[in-house]
């Protein structure tokens, strides 16, 4: 699935900070609402009803899952996206993690929403595209497996 133009020409729309002086929560702040208009946006294209896409998209947004996506991709990472990633692992919040989430899992979503963050700042709209769509093809066995309970 492509990213669709109109989130590309909306990038274009602001004149965003360099990626370096963001710190890695506001990266992830970024990143978590590209991953869910990016798992939403998926979700249209298999119709049913809301009620049953937003349970999906639940499940395709916790902490659990993006730790799984995370896990997926992360061998693949250049150097700096790996950086993007460990900056948003490592990252204090000021809140605590929430209580159905593992703070490891909590972790490994903070670092990938960071690396979506850090990706759509710089502009590199194709790699963005190619992680997420790779992050959620070999995650997908998880979706149906919760799917099904």
């Amino acid at each position: 699935m492509r990213l669709q133009p109109e989130m590309e020409a909306l990038r274009g729309a602001f004149a965003l900070p360099d990626a370096r002086e963001l710190n890695p929560l506001q990266l992830a702040y970024l990143g978590d609402t590209l991953h869910d208009l990016y798992v939403r946006s998926l979700l249209l294209t298999h119709p049913a009803s809301v009620g049953s896409m937003h349970r999906q998209a639940v499940r395709m947004v916790s902490a659990h899952a993006q730790a799984e996506m995370l896990a997926a991709i992360e061998p693949e990472l250049t150097a700096g996206e790996a950086d993007a990633a460990r900056r948003g692992r490592n990252a204090q919040a000021k809140h605590a993690a929430p209580a159905h989430a593992a703070i490891a899992d909590y972790r490994q979503a903070t670092a990938l929403e960071a690396l979506w963050g850090y990706l759509y700042v710089t502009g590199d709209m194709d790699r963005l595209r190619l992680l997420m769509e790779t992050a959620l093809r070999r995650t997908e066995d998880l979706w149906r497996e919760q799917g099904s309970r």
